[in-house]
């Protein structure tokens, strides 16, 4: 449970907000939509490695 202490005379947007960093920090939601269907190990390694060659590419182009 996420607790955010509001000072008196805070803003309740600006609560909200730091509530709302708080939770995407926690990473909750990427976790509920990984666990919702399964990838096999070999699908992950190939994710990984055309992204990193993506990453290696955009980095290579820049200098």
């Amino acid at each position: 449970m996420l607790i955010i202490p509001v000072k008196e005379g805070e803003n309740i947007e600006r609560a909200i907000k730091k509530y709302k960093k708080k939770f995407d920090k926690t990473k909750v939601m990427r976790e509920l939509r990984d666990r919702k269907e399964f990838t096999k190990p070999s699908v992950l390694k190939r994710q990984q490695k055309i992204k990193a060659s993506y990453k290696q590419r955009i980095q290579s182009a820049e200098l």
